[in-house]
C-alpha cells in the first residue's frame, strides 16, 4: 500500500479521535470521537453486519472552514437519486431473502448498515473509518485508546462510483475488509497491488471500452466526438477508448471533460464544442448527473442530431428516455434479469413505514409532493390518496433490472464467503470468530449460481467474466422511448466472435440505415489516402493511383504497382494482363505486305519462266542465263523469306527469319555480283591480247557465288552458335502493353549478316559504275548500278527507320526494306530485258546488242 493512503489514513483517525486530559491520571482511559457517526439510512441488527454505500444524492452540503471551530457533520443534499435507492433497497432484499434460506447460513441473521455515499470522496472515507471502527461515539479500554481489533462489518457492497470506491478500498483494505462493488466500473480497480481487497461483479471499463471501440469499427464510424466525467471513472475509461480507438484507425474531433459541480460556463462551453462539430456520433463517458446536465443544456439549443453511445453508468438508467434527444441512442450494458418478488418488496411501502426512514421520507415527499408530516412549507400534506404503485419513476421501474442485480449477486457473494467460513456441511456457527482477511480469502474463492441463473465468480484480479447487452433506445407504440437489446457481447467466445446483433437497430431520427460520421468520405479503389496537413489520419484527400499502379480496395493508404506483365484498367483497381502485340497473320498491314510478297515471289516465277522459254534468245544468253536464273531463284527466296517475320515470334522462326533474310540476300548481292564482274571481263575480253574471260568462266562464276553465299552461312552458323535469336517480351518500349519481338541474341552477329550483305552491294555498286559506260546498245552494267543504288539508299534508310519504329512496325520495316530491295532489284535488272523480249523482239538480235544497229530509246 502506498505511503500517502497510511498518512492519509493516519492523518484523518487524529483528527477524529481526541484523548481526555484524564488520560495519563487514570488507569481507566475514556475515549471520544470529535465528529458524530453517521447514521444509516438503512440499519438491521444480526448475527453478522454487511455494510452497503449507494450514492443515493449527487451532492454534499458545502460550507467555508474558519479552522476556528470544528466542521459541521457531513450531509447529503441534492435532489434524491431513485435508481440508487432501488439498489440499496435491493440489498435489503437480497439479505431478507438470504436469512429466509435454509440451504444458505442456516440459523444465522444477517443484519445490514446501509449508508448514503453522496457520490462525494469525503463522505466516502468516512464512511471507510466507520465501517473499520464502528458507531461506538465512546468507548473506554484499560490501556489506551486503541479499539478492538474486530471490524465493524465483515464485508461491504458498494460503492456505485468508481472514485467513492477507491476512496474506501485503499483504507479498508488496509484491515483487509473486502469490498464488493456492483458498478464502480474503473480499470484501475484491477490493480491488486493498490486494491487488494477490492472485488466487483459489473465488469471493467477495460473490456466496455474494447466493446465500445468495436462497436464504432464495426459501424464504419471514423469521426467521432467524446465526453467525460473528470473523475476516475471518466478520465480512466475514457483514456482506455480512446488508446484502442487510435489503433483502430478511429479519429476523435474533439474530446471534451466536466463535472457536475463545476461553474455553468464549463458546462456551456462543452454543449458549444458539441454544437459546433462534425462529427453525427458522440461517445459518452458520464455519471448520470452529468448526463442529465449536458442534455439539459443541449436542449436549450438543439444541435444537429446526433448518434449517441453510451457508457453502462447512464445507458441504462430509464430517466434518460424523458430526451428524445437520446432517441436512437445505442450502448453497453450488463445483461438484464429478472429477480422474483423484488418489484412487490419495493411496492411494499406505506407512510407510516416511510416515516420510519428519512430516505424513505424525502422519497415519499419528492414523489408524491406532499409532506407526511405536514412541516414542508408551501407543501400539501400527504392524505393517504398516494398509490406508490401508479408512480412511474426509476425506483418503480423494474424493467430494467441490469445494475440491480449486480447489488443482488455482490450480497450473495459475500454471503457465500461467510457461509464458507463459518459453516460445515449441517450447520452453521453463529458464535463464530473470524476476521475480515478470512472472508476476503473466501471471497476469491466463490463460484456459485443466483435464482436468477447468473453465474458469480472472481478472477485473479476480483473481475467478473464481462458479458454485456447492446441496447437501444426506441420509440414504442404509445409514442415513448424504451430500452431495447438487439446484441451481445461476450468475451468468454472466441476472438473475434465477441460481438453479434440479435435484431436490427433504429437509429437518430427513426432511420433503419446506419448513420455515416466520417470528417473524408471512404477512397474508392483506384485511390489512395493523403492525409491533410494539420488534421488527424481520419482527414484525408483522395488521390488518384499513378501510371502503372492501383487499389483494389476502399481507403487504401497507398498504391501497389502492377506486375511487369500487367497494366491497371481505366478505373485503376485491377491489374489486366497487358495486350501482347506482334505483326499477326490477320493484321491489315500484314495483308498487305504478304500480298506483296506474294506478288513479287510470283513476278520473279513469271520473269524466270519467260526466261526459260526465250533462253535461246541473244538477250537471254548474253546476259548469262545461269546467274538470271540462280538470282530469280535468291529473288523468289528473298520475297518468300519476308513471310517469316509475320506471325507469333517462335525460338525457330526468329532464327530463320534472320538467317535466311541474310543467306538469300547474299546469294541474290552475289550472283548480280557476278554478273558485273562478267559485263567487265567480257569488256575486257574485247580488247586485243586479253583473255580476261579465260580466269572467268562459268566455273569461276558459280565457284564466286558459292564462296559469298558460304561467308555468309559461316557468319550465320557461328551466330546461331553462339547467342542466337529468340523470342522475348519487350516491356520498355510501352508502359501498357507487350511487344512480342525477336531478339538478337548476339548484335554483333546480326550486323554482321547486315554488313556482309553492305560490303557485298557496295562492291557490286562499284563494279557496275565502272562498267556503266561500256559500248553496248544493253548495258547491263547501267541497270545494276541503278539497283544497287535502290538496295543502298532502302538500307541505308533502314537502319534509323528500323531503331526508331516502335513494336510491330519494327518488323514491317525490316519486310518494307526486304521488299523494296527485292523489288528494285527485279525491276531493274530483269524488267529491261522482259520489255524487249516481249515487246521488242526485232531487238533481241546479236548485233543489236553489240552495238551495230542504232538504238531507240525504250
Amino acid at each position: 500500500m502506498k505511503l500517502t493512503s497510511i498518512l492519509m489514513m493516519f492523518v484523518f483517525m487524529l483528527w477524529l479521535t481526541e484523548l481526555s486530559p484524564a488520560a495519563c491520571a487514570s488507569d481507566l482511559v475514556s475515549c471520544r470521537l470529535w465528529a458524530e457517526p453517521q447514521v444509516p439510512g438503512f440499519y438491521m441488527n444480526g448475527d453478522f453486519v454487511i455494510g452497503g454505500t449507494f450514492p443515493m444524492h449527487y451532492y454534499m452540503r458545502s460550507e467555508q472552514n474558519s479552522y476556528t471551530r470544528p466542521p459541521l457533520q457531513l450531509q447529503c443534499s441534492g435532489s434524491m437519486n431513485f435508481r440508487e435507492l432501488r439498489f440499496a433497497r435491493a440489498m435489503k432484499f437480497t439479505i431478507h431473502e438470504i436469512n429466509n434460506r435454509t440451504d444458505l447460513l442456516p440459523g444465522i441473521t444477517i443484519g445490514y448498515q446501509i449508508y448514503d455515499s453522496c457520490a462525494e470522496v469525503a463522505m466516502a472515507l468516512k464512511l471507510a473509518f466507520q465501517f473499520a471502527n464502528g458507531m461506538e461515539s465512546f468507548f473506554n479500554n484499560t490501556d489506551s485508546c486503541v479499539k478492538s481489533a474486530a471490524a465493524a462489518v465483515p464485508a461491504l457492497v458498494g460503492d456505485s462510483y468508481s472514485i467513492s470506491s477507491i476512496t474506501m478500498t485503499r483504507m479498508l483494505g488496509l484491515f483487509g475488509i473486502p469490498q464488493v462493488s456492483h458498478f464502480a466500473t474503473c480499470a484501475c480497480l484491477t490493480d491488486k497491488r493498490q486494491y487488494p481487497a477490492f472485488f466487483r461483479t459489473v465488469p471493467s471499463d477495460y473490456h466496455q471500452a474494447a466493446a465500445l471501440v468495436k462497436l464504432v469499427k464495426y459501424f464504419g464510424w471514423t469521426w467521432i466526438g467524446a465526453v467525460r466525467s473528470d473523475s476516475v471513472y471518466g478520465n480512466t475509461g475514457m483514456a482506455s477508448f480512446l488508446k484502442a480507438a487510435q489503433e483502430e484507425g478511429i479519429c476523435v474531433e474533439y474530446s471534451e471533460v466536466f463535472y457536475r459541480t463545476e461553474p455553468r460556463s464549463k458546462l456551456e462551453r462543452v454543449a458549444n464544442v458539441i454544437r459546433r462539430s462534425t462529427a453525427r456520433v458522440i461517445v459518452a463517458f458520464l455519471h448520470e448527473g452529468e448526463v442529465r446536465l449536458l442534455l439539459e443544456e443541449l436542449t436549450r439549443q438543439p444541435p444537429p442530431p446526433l448518434q449517441w453511445i453510451g457508457s453502462d453508468a447512464w445507458i441504462v438508467d430509464p430517466e434518460f428516455l424523458r430526451f428524445n434527444m437520446c432517441a436512437g441512442a445505442i450502448g453497453f450494458g450488463v445483461p438484464r434479469s429478472v429477480i422474483p418478488g423484488l418489484r412487490e418488496f419495493l411496492l411494499d411501502l406505506s407512510p407510516a413505514q416511510a416515516l420510519k426512514s428519512p430516505l424513505l421520507t424525502e422519497f415519499w415527499e419528492s414523489s408524491f409532493s406532499c409532506s407526511l408530516k405536514g412541516s414542508s412549507e408551501g407543501a400539501r400534506e400527504c392524505d393517504g390518496s398516494e398509490d406508490i404503485r401508479a408512480l412511474q419513476n426509476p425506483y418503480t421501474d423494474t424493467s430494467q433490472l441490469r445494475i440491480t442485480n449486480m447489488v443482488y449477486e455482490a450480497t450473495y457473494a459475500i454471503a457465500h464467503a461467510i457461509h464458507g467460513v463459518i459453516c460445515n456441511d449441517t450447520q452453521c456457527d453463529k458464535s463464530a470468530k473470524f476476521t475480515p482477511w478470512q472472508i476476503l480469502n473466501q471471497l476469491k474463492t466463490v463460484n456459485f449460481t443466483t435464482k436468477t441463473g447468473y453465474q458469480v465468480s472472481f478472477d485473479a484480479n476480483g473481475d467478473p467474466v464481462a458479458v454485456y447487452e447492446l441496447i437501444n433506445y426506441q420509440f414504442k407504440k404509445d409514442g415513448g422511448l424504451g430500452v431495447i437489446t438487439v446484441g451481445r457481447y461476450d468475451t468468454s467466445r472466441p476472438k473475434g466472435q465477441e460481438f453479434t446483433m440479435g435484431r436490427p437497430i433504429i437509429w437518430v431520427g427513426g432511420q433503419t440505415e446506419v448513420p455515416r460520421s466520417v470528417c473524408s468520405e471512404s477512397c474508392p479503389p483506384g485511390t489512395w489516402k493523403a492525409v491533410q496537413k494539420g488534421k488527424p489520419v481520419c482527414c484525408y484527400d483522395c488521390i488518384p493511383c499513378a501510371e502503372g499502379e492501383i487499389s483494389n480496395k476502399t481507403d487504401s493508404l497507398n498504391c501497389v504497382r502492377c506486375p511487369p506483365e500487367f497494366w491497371p484498367n481505366t478505373q485503376r483497381d485491377e491489374c489486366l494482363p497487358k495486350p501482347v502485340e506482334f505483326l499477326s497473320w490477320d493484321d491489315t498491314l500484314s495483308i498487305i505486305l504478304t500480298a506483296f510478297s506474294i506478288t513479287g515471289a510470283f513476278i520473279a516465277v513469271c520473269v524466270a519462266a519467260v526466261f526459260y522459254k526465250h533462253r535461246t534468245s541473244p538477250i537471254v544468253r548474253a546476259n548469262n542465263s545461269e546467274l538470271s536464273f540462280l538470282l530469280l531463284f535468291a529473288l523468289t527466296l528473298c520475297f518468300l523469306c519476308s513471310l517469316t517475320f509475320i506471325g507469333r515470334p517462335s525460338e525457330w522462326s526468329c532464327m530463320l527469319r534472320h538467317t535466311a533474310f541474310g543467306i538469300t540476300f547474299v546469294l541474290c548481292i552475289s550472283c548480280v555480283l557476278g554478273k558485273t564482274i562478267v559485263v567487265l571481263m567480257a569488256f575486257r575480253a574485247t580488247l586485243p591480247g586479253s583473255n580476261a574471260m579465260k580466269w572467268f568462266g562459268p566455273p569461276q562464276q558459280r565457284l564466286s557465288v558459292l564462296t559469298f553465299t558460304l561467308i555468309q552461312v559461316l557468319i550465320c552458323v557461328v551466330w546461331l552458335t553462339t547467342s542466337p535469336p529468340f523470342p522475348f517480351k519487350n516491356l520498355k518500349q510501352y508502359k501498357e502493353r507487350i511487344i512480342l519481338e525477336c531478339g538478337l541474341g548476339s548484335a554483333i552477329g546480326f550486323w554482321a549478316v547486315l554488313g556482309y550483305i553492305g560490303f557485298l552491294a557496295l562492291l557490286c555498286f562499284i563494279f557496275a559504275f565502272l562498267a556503266r559506260k561500256l559500248p553496248d546498245n544493253f548495258n547491263e552494267a547501267k541497270f545494276i548500278t541503278f539497283s544497287m543504288l535502290i538496295f543502298c539508299a532502302v538500307w541505308v534508310t533502314f537502319i534509323p527507320a528500323y531503331v526508331s519504329s516502335p513494336g510491330k512496325f519494327t518488323v514491317a520495316v525490316e519486310i518494307f526494306a526486304t521488299l523494296a530491295s527485292s523489288f528494285g532489284l527485279i525491276i531493274c535488272i530483269f524488267a529491261p530485258k522482259c520489255f524487249i523480249i516481249m515487246f521488242r523482239p526485232e531487238q533481241n538480235t546479236k548485233k543489236h546488242l553489240m552495238g551495230k544497229v542504232p538504238s531507240k530509246a525504250l
